[in-house]
């Protein structure tokens, strides 16, 4: 997969699925057909579920639960192949009603998963008014989907990220210096005390994405936090002089890196961290229970990773005897982060 991240050529779930894809769907023509045809009834009883206005909620969480198995017990090609059948259902359009699932489908901005989808995910006041100008229905379907585990996850990504930077400032004093990395709106200095109270020297927030550094510049106007219009290609070809960093962190990238574009990414953070300094990157978890959704009705996909999958990009990266590193999950699962210590 050729991974660009230059502000131009975005990251799009056609992608990401061209990298899944190992073999053609010819190889696994009755699989295939076996799954499209009970796939056609489970589309079939959710649209009667719709008919009989049966409690968004549970139609949604019905849905969810019988993609997420028919998801984990195909080939990954047939599972690839089934997602534009989903798509071209009738019952998509009730499920775009909800507000995170309509954004995610249609992408105003261009591609997966930017910003303004993760302050949906969050519950975020920037999205109030869309939610409260939704219909009933996209109302009742949005309260079960902001609290799929993904987004529990995602919540809680945030919070840890403040956590570290916070813990940064509180080891390091007021000339501690962060960069975020496809930094999005930086929900995660909301939540900052270090911020708050002026302990940073400056919170450095590259994103691709020209709205969300503009909103970035506005909403921290006067703080330590600078935001730079820039990308994973800025960053490996030292594009900004951004200078030493005692913690570095990319939360949401991961996911669309394949393997040696992530080795190579996590390679040069560590040259920009100073001594003793941190580098976090954090990846959705392998068994993501609305990854069928997500990658169905939200036409949105990852590249999920295991503990295994983790580990190989760390060893990859770093000699062991230079760094402490650790691979763990978040609270619910869904998170795998990993963290590198530099040693002074």
């Amino acid at each position: 997969m050729q991974t660009v991240f230059d502000g131009k050529s975005l990251i799009t779930a056609k992608m990401i699925a061209s990298s899944l894809r190992r073999g053609t769907i010819e190889h696994h023509g009755e699989e295939f057909e076996n799954a499209r045809a009970e796939l056609a009834l489970i589309l079939s009883a959710t649209q009667q579920q719709i008919e009989q206005r049966k409690d968004p909620a549970e139609i949604i969480r019905r849905l969810m639960s019988h993609l997420n198995a028919t998801r984990s017990k195909v080939h990954p090609d047939v599972w690839q192949a089934l997602i534009p059948v989903v798509q071209g259902h009738p019952v998509l359009e009730y499920f775009l009603e909800d507000p995170l699932t309509r954004w995610s489908f249609s992408k105003p901005r261009g591609y997966s998963g930017d910003a303004e989808l993760l302050d949906y995910i969050y519950c975020d006041p920037h999205v109030a008014e869309s939610v409260a100008n939704a219909s009933e229905t996209g109302k009742a379907l949005y309260t079960h989907t902001q609290d799929v585990p993904s987004c529990v996850a995602a919540r809680e990504r945030r919070d840890l990220l403040t956590r570290y930077v916070d813990e940064a400032a509180a080891k390091n004093g007021p000339q501690t210096e962060v960069l975020a990395i496809a930094a999005g709106h930086l929900r995660e200095a909301n939540r900052s005390v270090a911020l708050a109270e002026g302990r940073l020297k400056r919170w450095v927030a590259l994103d691709q994405d020209p709205q969300s550094v503009g909103l970035i510049s506005r909403d921290f106007q006067g703080t330590a936090i600078e935001a730079i219009d820039g990308s994973v290609r800025t960053v490996l070809t030292r594009g900004h002089k951004l200078g030493q960093f005692d913690l570095i962190y990319a939360s949401g990238l991961y996911d669309y890196l394949a393997h040696n574009v992530a080795v190579k990414l996590t390679k040069t953070c560590l040259q920009m961290l100073k001594p003793n300094g941190t580098f976090l990157f954090a990846n959705y978890a392998e068994g993501n229970p609305d990854a069928g959704y997500r990658e169905t009705f939200m036409d949105w996909v990852l590249l999920l990773r295991s503990e295994v999958a983790m580990w190989n990009i760390v060893n990859a990266s770093v000699d062991r005897n230079t760094v402490e590193a650790k691979v763990f999950f978040g609270e619910n699962r869904n998170v795998l982060y990993a963290v590198i210590e530099k040693r002074g």
